[in-house]
């Protein structure tokens, strides 16, 4: 169903998946998933999902009620290179090369976070991109390059980018947080990168944490319980520095 168009912190939209347009890039789609029971006057973790190659933001999305049904806002840009249509006959997106700086994909994921919190209450410092497969690699440029405007990043059997990947924003980048969680038998992204990427983060001082899952390159259910967990847990410790 398409998002309403309403004024932020007055109206009270129903649980569930909404589709709008973000119509200051070329009319690119948006999915968002508004948690159960939605309180205006609270403000949310966001998390921006971001596909992997050959998915779509509304397969990627249908994680959102699996991670938690009341604790976030979540969206989800579709990538922008149309591919082959799938097997079950769902369609099929692509972010383009890894090595490819995209700045129309950049705008895209910054617009999609503009009319969110537009329309929607969103804590400033709790936003936090999740990437998925080939859209971690998307997720630790944009992130890496913007550390200031996320609260963290999230990549789940996926990697940096292999080719032309972002420099670290040093001292910036140590304020941004990274979860990693990867399948020890994912023969797509091996292990060993995942561990490769915790090795720069750790080096380079910020607060990585790497996670394991017996599974392959397909999102295990202790991924998002992890996520939902990790997320949590960096809230509790803002209100836990404050109170000191």
């Amino acid at each position: 169903m398409p998002l309403p168009n309403y004024p932020a912190l007055s109206y009270r939209p129903a649980e569930g998946f909404y589709t709008s347009e973000v119509a200051a890039v070329q009319d690119r789609p948006l999915r968002t998933f508004l948690p159960i029971g939605y309180e205006p006057n609270y403000p949310y973790p966001l998390l921006v999902f971001l596909h992997g190659q050959g998915s779509s933001e509304e397969q990627i999305l249908r994680l959102a009620p699996r991670l938690s049904r009341r604790n976030y806002i979540c969206i989800a840009p579709r990538g922008p290179h149309a591919l082959a249509t799938r097997k079950d006959g769902r369609p099929a997106y692509g972010w383009g090369p890894d090595e490819q700086d995209d700045p129309l994909v950049e705008e895209y994921i910054f617009r999609s976070i503009e009319q969110t919190r537009r329309h929607l209450h969103v804590h400033s410092e709790r936003i936090y991109l999740a990437g998925f497969r080939e859209g971690a690699a998307l997720a630790y440029r944009i992130g890496l390059m913007y550390p200031e405007r996320f609260g963290g990043v999230i990549s789940l059997n996926g990697s940096m980018p292999r080719h032309g990947g972002p420099r670290l924003r040093l001292p910036e980048v140590r304020k941004l947080r990274v979860l990693i969680g990867h399948g020890i038998a994912n023969a797509i992204i091996p292990l060993a990168m995942a561990k490769q990427d915790y090795r720069l983060f750790y080096t380079a001082g910020l607060q990585v944490d790497l996670r394991t899952y017996p599974t392959t390159h397909r999102i295990h259910p202790d991924m998002l319980r992890d996520v939902d967990r990790w997320v949590q847990d960096h809230i509790v410790d803002e209100f836990e520095s404050l109170a000191i």
